[in-house]
């Protein structure tokens, strides 16, 4: 590999260049380039998922924010992936590399969120790693889930015409703290691929405007966006809704005959939470309506975390 600087390069092209030769046997269901890796286990009728995730200080919070606000941000990032693979979390590792300057006490409030989302979400916390570090706080959760392996979905089996939903409403989750508090759409996923196929989905982790293209070209598909139809918070305006990201909304394709069936169905399951149609997926992968673009790591105009309550 040449020498290359990173900054303006796409955390997309940077993963697909580092991940392009890994090596995968044949119990390998979806590697990496997807909300989770899925494994055949030997003797088991499930699939296991796995999952990593990080939180940097500066990028995903601020040493300002309520440690347990932090615990609980870092995991359910982690179950939202998990989520969005049609799983359920089961075991996470968490490791944390500090300065020598953080109060000891800051760690314990982090511990704190991280076994309330872990009760919450029935995940054991078997161990994991601590480290000093040199600079920014830093944590990462490695998650295993399970799933049944005919409610697997992943990102790349959208066809053309299918029906593209959004669960919630978007835009603003940094300005109002929504990032650190966000409850991951775990019942709403699990609901969906027992009751319909569903042919992709994925997490909006890092906005609509960066998160669909993914969804459509690991599908080989184009897509169609009504850029008003996408729901947003109040006061927010749809290039927000479409490009702030920290949202951990599910995103997903499915069958236009079975979407009269869905809307009937999933006002009665979770009537307080909104789910909406913003477009099609098209057979055409040249067709791609503009949208406002989303989170990109290594960008070098992108806001660190702001401030939240």
């Amino acid at each position: 590999m040449d020498s290359k600087i990173m900054n303006g390069m796409s955390e997309d092209d940077l993963v697909e260049r580092l991940t392009r030769r890994l090596p995968v046997n044949g119990r390998v269901i979806a590697g990496a380039g997807d909300d989770c890796a899925a494994v055949r286990v030997p003797g088991r009728k499930e699939l296991q998922l796995l999952k990593t995730d990080c939180l940097l200080e500066g990028v995903h919070f601020l040493r300002e924010h309520a440690g347990e606000k932090v615990g609980w941000k870092a995991l359910c990032r982690a179950i939202s992936d998990i989520a969005a693979c049609g799983g359920r979390p089961d075991a996470a590792l968490v490791t944390i590399a500090a300065p020598a300057d953080l109060d000891v006490g800051y760690l314990e409030a982090i511990y704190r969120g991280l076994r309330q989302a872990a009760r919450r979400y029935k995940i054991s916390i078997v161990g994991g790693e601590t480290a000093r570090s040199p600079g920014a706080l830093f944590l990462s959760i490695a998650l295993t889930g399970w799933v049944k392996r005919t409610r697997l979905v992943l990102r790349g089996g959208g066809r053309a015409r299918d029906a593209l939903f959004v669960t919630g409403r978007m835009g603003g989750s940094l300005e109002s703290g929504r990032h650190l508090k966000f409850t991951p759409r775990l019942d709403e996923a699990r609901w969906l691929v027992k009751n319909f196929d569903i042919h992709a989905m994925m997490d909006l982790s890092d906005g609509l405007g960066t998160d669909l293209p993914r969804l459509a070209k690991a599908s080989r598909k184009g897509y169609a966006v009504d850029r008003e139809a996408v729901p947003r918070h109040r006061g927010r305006t749809p290039e927000q809704a479409v490009g702030d990201g920290e949202d951990y909304e599910l995103l997903f394709a499915i069958g236009a005959r079975d979407v009269a069936r869905l809307a009937a169905a999933w006002r009665l399951r979770f009537p307080r939470l909104p789910l909406t149609r913003i477009g099609t997926l098209l057979a055409d992968r040249s067709r791609r309506t503009p949208l406002a673009s989303g989170y990109a790591h290594f960008s070098d105009c992108q806001p660190p975390a702001k401030s939240g309550s």
